[in-house]
């Protein structure tokens, strides 16, 4: 009895997984025949419904404590394929669902279809790319085949760059035409480096590539274009360039998923392809390649974030230093030391805390600027005093990104930290030392001037209602920091170690 109860948690757990790609899916398929106000109904319908598979999900994860897999029409890879949510994959579908629902409610102020028109260009076009970008960040994270992942990264770039320049304007299209540049080039030399190892091998399918490969020319060839075209997407520095005015010129709900999802689907299948596909190769110089690039990140990114005169800009720049910090757990949670399982988590919890955090900064910033008519840093003088909710979601997504507690980024750099000092790797711990303190600074920048005492002319109402739901997502950011020792120990489900590191 019990072993038939188990199967079938399991055949239920695997409808699941598909479950959460068909629904936004069957949003756009339904918002382009109804057409209309009818786009906006149906994501907004679909979204809670979205977040409780995605909590049904996590919970098959926990109950079985280990992956949860389903083979699409029953075909095993290599002729069919296979979904898969471990731990990591699980808070992920979580994150994104719950981003996504928020970032949804926030933009229906500003995406409304107008009273006596039956359908309008921006608003059908962006409740249509949500559920898109939706759906192709779930096939990211439950995607067990490189092919078909780089289906979904497609998806999800021609689903993003459109929500970047959905005004119109001249700098919006520039910055919707660099992000395209990078995020072409990134799939060029993802899908060379695929069909190296398709020719090598004869399969993409994960599990089977894991068992097969060893280090050669080709797999190391396919390796660094691969990694490379993902670190254009992820937008790691130096390839950096297209995100800042990508992000800080869309709207407010869109720059909030562009940070906080978006460049994580890059980061997540990079994680894949050195964790899962190609655990047999010798990796400490690539590992240590990625976090210099990722210390880099954390330094650049940090000073020019210090030198922004915008808001959206400040928060921008940030987002390229914050992803650095992720870049750091590919020397410390390689192979099976007493460290690695900490350094995991803390990659992990990092993605997580820096998701919530850098979308309710962006829907606050974005309800600064509409209130005040601009995000100038020189001009926040007094906005404490008028909307003083806002001011307080940058604090809170502030203390998480400079690693304070008790936030998710502190639990997150913490275990970083303590990786990096346990394995006598003592670079990576100074870097995110001067990464925090850098951070300190240009949150300072931002909450100086708003809580100084001035006069300020608002050119609209603080609109209340959307505060909230940046506050929400900002609340998620800090609770992180004090979640159980049960949660990590969920992280740990499915995880692969990069064991040739001795």
């Amino acid at each position: 009895m019990q072993a038939i109860t188990t199967a079938l948690t399991a055949t239920m757990g695997g409808l699941l997984l598909a479950l959460a790609i068909i629904l936004p899916v069957a949003g756009v398929l339904l918002s382009f025949v109804l057409g209309g106000r009818a786009a906006e109904r149906i994501a907004l319908y679909l979204m809670p419904a979205g977040l409780g598979v995605a909590a049904m999900i996590a919970l098959g994860v926990w109950r079985s404590g280990a992956p949860l897999v389903y083979l699409l029409g029953g075909w095993p890879p290599p002729l069919g394929i296979a979904l898969r949510a471990d731990g990591f994959s699980a808070v992920m579908l979580l994150t994104t669902a719950l981003v996504i629902l928020c970032a949804g409610l926030f933009a229906r102020a500003n995406f409304p279809t107008p009273a006596g028109v039956n359908e309008a260009r921006a608003p059908f076009a962006f409740w249509i790319l949500l559920q898109g970008l939706w759906a192709a960040l779930n096939m990211v994270f439950l995607g067990g085949d490189l092919f078909n992942l780089y289906v979904a990264l497609e998806l999800l770039t021609f689903a993003a760059v459109p929500l970047v320049c959905l005004d119109g304007r001249a700098e919006t299209l520039l910055a919707a035409l660099r992000y395209l540049v990078f995020a072409l080039f990134g799939s060029v030399l993802y899908l060379l480096g695929a069909a190296l190892l398709y020719g090598a091998y004869g399969t993409l399918d994960i599990g089977l590539l894991s068992s097969r490969i060893s280090a050669s020319p080709a797999v190391w060839a396919a390796a660094a274009l691969m990694t490379t075209g993902l670190l254009a997407k992820t937008a790691l520095f130096p390839l950096h360039l297209w995100l800042p005015p990508a992000h800080a010129n869309a709207p407010a709900a869109a720059s909030a998923i562009l940070s906080a999802l978006v460049v994580k689907a890059s980061f997540f299948i990079t994680v894949r392809l050195w964790f899962d596909v190609l655990p047999s190769l010798p990796v400490e110089t690539p590992a240590a390649i990625l976090a210099t690039l990722g210390s880099l990140a954390i330094l650049f990114g940090s000073v020019l974030a210090l030198r922004q005169e915008r808001l959206k800009l400040l928060i921008a720049y940030s987002t390229v230093a914050q992803i650095g910090y992720l870049f750091l757990m590919f020397p410390l949670a390689a192979g099976l030391h007493p460290w690695t399982a900490d350094a995991w988590s803390g990659g992990v919890l990092q993605t997580l805390s820096h998701a919530f955090a850098k979308a309710a900064m962006f829907l606050a910033a974005g309800l600064v600027a509409e209130t005040l008519g601009h995000d100038r840093i020189s001009g926040l003088r007094g906005l404490g005093k008028v909307m003083p909710m806002s001011v307080f979601v940058l604090g809170l997504g502030g203390l998480s990104l400079m690693g304070l507690p008790p936030s998710g980024g502190f639990t997150a750099k913490w275990l970083l930290l303590m990786a990096s000092v346990r394995s006598g790797q003592w670079p990576w711990a100074i870097v995110m030392l001067a990464g925090g303190l850098l951070a300190g600074g240009y949150v300072y920048r931002v909450l100086a001037p708003a809580f100084a005492s001035a006069d300020l002319s608002l050119k609209a109402p603080a609109p209340r209602n959307r505060e909230r739901i940046a506050l929400a997502l900002a609340l998620c950011a800090i609770l992180l920091g004090f979640a159980p020792s049960g949660f990590f120990a969920f992280l740990q489900i499915g995880r692969p170690a990069l064991t040739a590191i001795p």
